[in-house]
């Protein structure tokens, strides 16, 4: 079990970029259109801009605000299935015979966007990168979780998806529509995450649980579950 404080939160997708957007979702949550849009991401230089993919704008949209003024602040950053849009465009150009771009090969491993993130805010505090299946939010929360407990006076928790290439819809079916949520975490009580263990019935969700917890943060309920595998993690607002 462990406690903590959501001190801010940010999210985006397609068409949704600010509280009141997400609040009228929340309400009454839809599948979204499929769309090319990306985030703002002005902050940032232009010739940095052009290197990001959608995953890592939808990332540095959520985590730049939440960061700000802020120093030392460690990164858990966390996505199940990460570029897969730029990881089968060097698969298409192996199986073509075509030469790899070292460029593209090293922003499509699942550590780039925290390498960017540590260059771009010249931030070399903790930072961590998990790919965790289907209950990914939960380990995360455990890492920042474990950081706040070593003395961090915040932990920055980002969780993304991308739409994936039509090429994986056979295999990937948990991203309805490309999105991002972040968290600024703060040691204190005000939430609560308890594991149990038990024989869990399969089940699809429609929405992520990065989703479902938000839907849990903005229609003001007290708790949420989420089961995966043998596992049952309880979320409890305890103020």
């Amino acid at each position: 079990m462990i406690n903590f404080n959501i001190a801010q939160w940010r999210a985006w997708a397609p068409g949704l970029d600010s509280v009141d957007a997400w609040r009228d979702w929340c309400q009454a949550p839809t599948l979204l259109a499929q769309s090319d849009a990306a985030p703002d991401v002005s902050f940032l230089p232009a010739m940095q801009r052009r290197r990001l993919s959608r995953l890592a704008r939808m990332a540095f949209s959520v985590g730049w605000p939440l960061a700000e003024g802020l120093q030392d602040l460690p990164l858990v950053f966390v996505s199940r299935h990460g570029e897969t849009p730029r990881t089968l465009d060097i698969l298409s150009d192996l199986a073509n015979d075509q030469p790899l771009s070292p460029t593209q090969f090293s922003l499509s491993v699942h550590n780039a966007v925290i390498g960017l993130w540590s260059i771009l805010r010249n931030e070399t505090s903790e930072m961590t990168a998990l790919a965790a299946a289907g209950d990914g939010l939960e380990h995360g929360m455990l890492e920042a979780a474990a950081l706040l407990n070593e003395g961090a006076p915040a932990v920055l928790l980002v969780i993304t998806e991308e739409q994936p290439p039509q090429a994986y819809a056979s295999w990937i079916n948990d991203v309805p529509f490309p999105y991002a949520l972040g968290l600024l975490l703060t040691p204190g009580d005000e939430w609560q995450l308890a594991l149990h263990t038990a024989t869990v019935q399969p089940t699809n969700t429609q929405w992520p649980h990065a989703l479902n917890l938000l839907r849990t943060l903005l229609t003001e309920q007290g708790a949420c579950q989420h089961a995966w595998k043998n596992r049952v993690w309880n979320w409890q607002r305890k103020h």
